[in-house]
């Protein structure tokens, strides 16, 4: 029998995996050593940030910024400490103020995401619009379908190759077992390498499926505004990427609910594909580095609510 979905985000990091929900988040790496070393934050409340996440719409721009924020933070870390030897010295803190640096790498994050972004949007669009010369090609609706298929095959094409490279094939990898832990957790199994290594690789709650709903959604949306003159597809595209990145949201958002309803799961059937590229298959001390985190997150929660209790 199937657990309840517990409020469980994660990513892979380098050489290992972060969990995260409501109140902690907790990353594991696998340290040049073999050694495996934690790190953990816990959440600080943001008034602001929580009320933005809970409008329709605008809630995927305020996930999109915290997701960024988190996460660099942890990437950094394991960036960081991957090559420490054991008794070195930890990195130096700056004088700058969690808030400060929050927002600074929020705004990082936000800003190369809407730069790649921008990049596979107004890209496709230019390459779609030299088609416009061919009168069997030159209508709205078909200028939309070259368009949406050029993105795909960008995307895809982006994807296969830095997946070959080693770096990018590991992380791949630890993906695979953020997503196996999370399911093998979700099924009521008891957390271990073996029925871990057994558990899917892919998973409705992925955040890399986003990527391809805006794709999708994009399609749709831009189906409304004119694809000429060039200048004003182009202006169109910029102006609506911040809706479509909402919508997109919502959708991931739907896939999650939808997974339970058999006539609705084709609609993260999209998101589920894309993850054969985004995943792979990790190995069993991969494997156990994200249990490891996963059960160091456990750990921080269970503290959390002993100190609440005094």
């Amino acid at each position: 029998m199937k657990t309840t979905n517990p409020p469980v985000g994660g990513q892979a990091i380098v050489e290992g995996v972060m969990f995260q929900n409501a109140t902690h988040a907790v990353s594991a790496i696998r340290r040049n050593d073999e050694s495996i070393e934690t790190f953990a934050q816990q959440k600080p409340v943001r008034p602001r940030i929580a009320k933005g996440k809970k409008i329709p719409l605008l809630r995927g721009l305020f996930a999109l910024m915290e997701s960024s924020a988190n996460g660099a933070s942890h990437m950094n870390f394991a960036s960081d400490r991957y090559g420490v030897k054991p008794g070195e010295e930890e990195p130096e803190e700056t004088t700058a103020s969690p808030l400060t640096k929050w927002l600074g790498v929020a705004v990082v994050g936000i800003l190369s995401f809407f730069f790649g972004k921008l990049l596979f949007t107004l890209l496709p669009a230019f390459l779609a619009s030299l088609f416009d010369v061919f009168p069997a090609l030159s209508g709205h609706v078909i200028q939309n379908v070259i368009e949406a298929t050029i993105k795909l095959t960008l995307l895809f094409s982006y994807l296969y190759v830095i997946s070959l490279t080693p770096l990018v094939k590991r992380l791949f990898q630890y993906h695979g077992a953020e997503h196996k832990v999370i399911n093998c957790v979700e099924s009521g199994r008891p957390l271990t390498v073996e029925n871990v290594r057994v558990s899917s690789r892919l998973h409705y709650r992925c955040g890399s499926s986003f990527l391809i709903f805006t794709v999708i959604v994009g399609f749709f949306v831009y189906l409304i505004v004119p694809t000429d003159p060039l200048w004003l597809r182009l202006v169109c595209r910029i102006a609506l990427l911040p809706v479509v990145i909402g919508l997109s949201f919502e959708v991931l958002q739907l896939t999650n609910k939808a997974q339970h309803i058999k006539g609705l799961r084709v609609i993260a059937l999209p998101g589920l594909w894309l993850q054969y590229l985004t995943t792979k298959e990790p190995d069993d001390a991969q494997i156990e580095v994200a249990i490891y985190a996963f059960e160091a997150l456990e750990k921080q929660e269970h503290n959390l609510h002993e100190n609440a209790l005094g």
